[in-house]
């Protein structure tokens, strides 16, 4: 009896064995393409076929199924996963399936198994796991078109330039400037997307039970900065700044991360970018960008699409945007798309920010140099607002970079006069500075649907410096006394605003059309007025000295349109047209001696056509084609630029093309007296159209962690302009004769950069090897080094992120920059017998300065919590902490025939901390 129910329940078990193969043998079959992690994928057949399969869900949630199945019966699909990703199925008689990596791990899924049935509160949180997945695995074949918007999860805020692909795929998409993407034929519901964004956690999501019919939204989080723990699933990049693989020549930025770098006093985004290779580092005085070779002003610098002509605060030292107001930057170094034009060497696109669309946000920095304060708020459920102000004040550390430009001294008796040395005193001049800066943004943003974007926006920025003087001349010199008023006054800024309109036509077609007016002002009062009151009583006023105007007013109008034909073909094309009137006025003492008053109409279109005929190969080729009014010619501009990828991680690229520049900011011919270098149209003829050719090619080697990059360029350069004035030689005429001089040029070099991305130690290592020459009649048939030729030039750049604790240093090392010196003096007396002293010039910058070389360092901590109302931070940074003395330049005098060289330096070790607070 006991042998025959031995026999019998060993039957039963072999009968529901061979009903559970048979199953799996027969009866389920998967068909479709399949991109999801293999714990959904595991659920969605046990919920469709209902099945029971027991898995470790934290270790299997880690791996990822990416397979294309055509009736594949459901055990050579398990097989199949198993296999792929070093696990094995097993199947009980009960129907029952354990996947398990090692037969040890057997026995504790089956206790996980038999808890299911017995412990209600995991059996309900396994049923609720398997409720989520509301259709089965086939639900919908394809193909579909997903188009959406990539937003900041917290504030509502677009990300443009994020990076959305389906997952195992050669299917890409890259949101543009209001964060809009479209990706065409996705072959199922079931894949993966993944979306990444510099400073931002990466986001997958699987596309189950989407309406394809409306416009999918991504939402993103920032990176924390105190994560315990990193899993590295894709290439991602949560740092500061990258350079971006799938494009040549381009660095993004992320705003929100640059409190981490050191500065002098300000998170600035233009001085972050010359920490990456081809940017020059090494000259203070400008926060331009020295693009391998170039110069600031064939840098075209983009705010929400209207041209800023003037990118420095404070002699250079600070950039004219507020990181508070900025969303995304991204900067072309070279070869970039014809979508952009009119400037030499490279381009800034920086996107302001919409304001919080969610909530409203108060926000202030605090450091010894400025006070800056930034508002966010919705207005209504559609619209949204952004303010920010920044101005500086006179505390110590601006006191400081003031006077390290200016000269400001006690002016005593020059002569001996009766009395003797310090008898009846002197000349005193009493001079305290009045200077500051400031900049105001505005933006507000409206939304009409799904569809429609309109947003205006408004820039102004501004530098007042006045170090005028009152001096009171004793009676011994003028008889019944007198002064001179010395007027030292520099005023310049920008002005800018743009309104725009933002159209999604549909999941193929999208449009930006965008009005804008900017200007640029610069206005110089070097000048004195004395006056003098005789023994008679008689007074008498004269006026000495020069004052300088110059201003740039540029009306533009521009539509680009976008065209997602197929997912291999992507077309931009568009039209532009602008007005640019400019006026220079050049007054010496009481005389005009120069009054000019120029305008130019310029206008045209483009057209680009990316291409991806594959996962491995990406090109773009474009046409642009431009009319100038003031020589009535079309100049045409071919582009071209391609990446290929010869494996997951090591990609070649290559760029190149033809620009033209219309408006050129000539320089001056002696740089000593200051920055007097002012803006000009081109002519055609004295002043020539500036054309350049770029050649860069280069490959970058990418892992989950590590970047490593090199590009070589060159580029040759046509129609650059130096100008200077030269007094008329007849005596008896006030008149000024203005010399262009025409040149051509060029630059090439070597990039290398190495970067770690991700964990608690992140940086970047990078050296350029360049060089820049320019060839001017005028000084004679041979090139000669630019002046912003820097031959070497090395950059470390280190982050360490402890809990609340942020710890950053660089240090950069350059070769020194090339000059003009004198050799010698000589003394010549003229027809009435006055001795004159002249100096003998070497050849044009044939002498360089010392090498340049400078250690900075922060420290950051949080000190509120990120997740309450308020969250802020507290910043220590050192500039320049061993105290280098870096040459800005040289001054000479001759005093009895000898030449006396005085060195101009850069500034020295300066401190300053920085409070940010924001309330939410």
């Amino acid at each position: 009896m006991k042998k025959t129910f031995i026999t019998c329940i060993l039957a039963l078990f072999a009968f529901q064995f061979s009903i559970a193969q048979q199953r799996m043998d027969n009866s389920i079959v998967i068909n479709g393409f399949i991109t999801m992690s293999m714990d959904n994928f595991l659920d969605s057949i046990a919920r469709q076929h209902n099945l029971r399969i027991i898995f470790n869900r934290e270790e299997i949630g880690k791996q990822f199924v990416a397979e294309h199945f055509f009736n594949e019966p459901l055990k050579g699909v398990l097989a199949n996963i198993c296999r792929s990703s070093g696990y094995r199925y097993w199947l009980e008689g009960n129907g029952t399936i354990y996947i398990l990596k090692t037969q040890d791990e057997l026995l504790p899924l089956k206790k996980l198994a038999r808890n299911t049935l017995v412990n209600p509160v995991l059996t309900q949180t396994i049923v609720q796991q398997r409720a989520e997945i509301k259709e089965p695995i086939v639900v919908r074949k394809g193909p579909f078109n997903i188009s959406g918007k990539v937003i900041d999860k917290a504030s509502g805020e677009t990300l443009p330039g994020a990076v959305i692909r389906i997952a195992y795929t050669d299917l890409s998409a890259t949101s543009n400037a209001d964060g809009y993407f479209t990706i065409l034929n996705v072959p199922t519901d079931t894949c993966t997307v993944i979306t990444s964004y510099i400073g931002y956690q990466t986001d997958r999501f699987e596309l189950r039970n989407l309406d394809f019919k409306n416009l999918v939204t991504i939402n993103m989080f920032p990176s924390s900065n105190n994560l315990s723990e990193v899993v590295i699933t894709d290439k991602k990049t949560d740092g500061v700044m990258t350079t971006d693989t799938r494009r040549v020549s381009v660095l993004q930025i992320s705003p929100a991360k640059l409190n981490e770098l050191p500065n002098i006093g300000e998170k600035d985004i233009l001085r972050s970018f010359q920490l990456m290779p081809g940017i020059s580092a090494s000259n203070e005085s400008s926060s331009g960008a020295y693009v391998r070779g170039g110069t600031p002003d064939q840098n075209l610098v983009l705010f929400d699409g209207f041209t800023i002509y003037q990118v420095d605060h404070l002699y250079g030292f600070f950039s004219a945007f507020n990181s508070n107001a900025v969303k995304d930057v991204q900067l072309y170094k070279g070869g970039f798309s014809s979508k952009f034009g009119g400037r030499l060497s490279s381009v800034t696109d920086i996107s302001g920010k919409e304001g919080n669309k969610k909530n409203f946000s108060l926000g202030t920095d605090l450091s010894l140099l400025s006070a800056n304060i930034f508002l966010e708020t919705p207005v209504t459920d559609n619209s949204s607002l952004l303010l920010a102000y920044r101005r500086s004040y006179q505390g110590p550390l601006y006191n400081k970079l003031f006077n390290q430009f200016n000269n400001t001294s006690t002016l005593t008796q020059a002569q001996q006069g009766p009395g003797g040395p310090g008898g009846r005193g002197g000349a005193q001049a009493a001079s305290t500075p009045i200077s500051y800066f400031y900049d105001l943004n505005a933006k507000y943003t409206y939304r009409h649907g799904e569809k429609d974007i309109f947003s205006w926006s408004f820039y102004q920025g501004n530098d007042n410096l006045d170090n005028s003087r009152e001096i009171n001349l004793p009676s011994f010199i003028t008889g019944n006394g007198g002064g001179i008023k010395i007027s030292d006054l520099t005023d310049y800024g920008n002005l800018g605003s743009s309104a725009k309109w933002s159209r999604f036509w549909g999941s193929k077609l999208y449009s930006n059309t965008l009005v804008s007016y900017s200007t640029y002002k610069s206005n110089r009062d070097r000048s004195n007025k004395s006056t003098v009151t005789d023994t008679a009583g008689f007074s008498s006023e004269i006026s000495r000295g020069t004052v300088e105007k110059n201003m740039i007013e540029d009306f533009s109008l521009k539509s680009d349109w976008e065209w997602q034909g197929f997912n291999k073909v992507k077309l931009l094309f568009g039209g532009f047209t602008s007005q640019q009137n400019l006026s220079f006025n050049y007054q010496s003492d009481s005389t005009m001696l120069i009054d000019q008053y120029n305008k130019a109409l310029t206008g045209g279109a483009y057209a680009e056509a990316e291409l991806n005929p594959n996962e491995q190969l990406q090109f773009k080729a474009g046409l642009r084609s431009t009319y100038y009014g003031k020589t009535g010619r079309f100049y045409v501009e071919p582009r071209l630029s391609g990446t290929y990828s010869l494996s997951d991680q090591l990609t070649l690229k290559a760029a190149g093309g033809r620009f033209y520049q219309f408006a050129n900011r000539v320089l001056r011919e002696d740089i000593l007296s200051g920055s007097r270098d002012f803006w000009v149209l081109s002519d055609g003829d004295a002043i020539p159209v500036g054309a350049a050719n770029h050649y860069i090619g280069g490959l970058s080697y990418e892992t989950g962690g590590f970047l490593f990059d090199a590009e070589v360029y060159y580029k040759k350069l046509n129609g650059l302009t130096e100008y200077s004035q030269r007094q008329s030689p007849n005596p008896r005429s006030r008149t000024i004769e203005e010399h262009f001089y025409n040149g051509q040029g060029f630059s090439r070099g070597v990039e290398l950069l190495a970067q770690k991305k991700t964990g608690n130690f992140t940086g970047w290592l990078s050296y350029t090897l360049a060089e820049a020459k320019n060839q001017f009649d005028t000084y004679g048939e041979e090139y000669y080094y630019a002046n912003q030729d820097n031959r070497h030039e090395f950059k470390s750049v280190n982050m360490y992120r402890w809990k609340k604790w942020t710890f950053s240093a660089t240090w950069i090392l350059a070769s020194g920059r090339p000059y003009t010196a004198p050799t010698g003096s000589y003394s010549l007396d003229n027809m009435s017998g006055i001795r004159n002293n002249y100096l003998t010039i070497s050849g044009k910058n044939t002498e360089r300065l010392p090498a340049y070389h400078r250690l900075d360092a922060a420290l950051t901590m949080d000190i509120l919590k990120v997740d309450s109302r308020k969250a802020g931070t507290i910043g220590l940074s050192l500039f320049n902490i061993y105290n280098r003395k870096n040459t800005w330049y040289k001054e000479y005098s001759i005093q009895d025939n000898q030449v006396i060289t005085s060195d101009i330096n850069y500034l020295g070790f300066t401190p300053n901390i920085t409070l940010s607070i924001k309330w939410k």
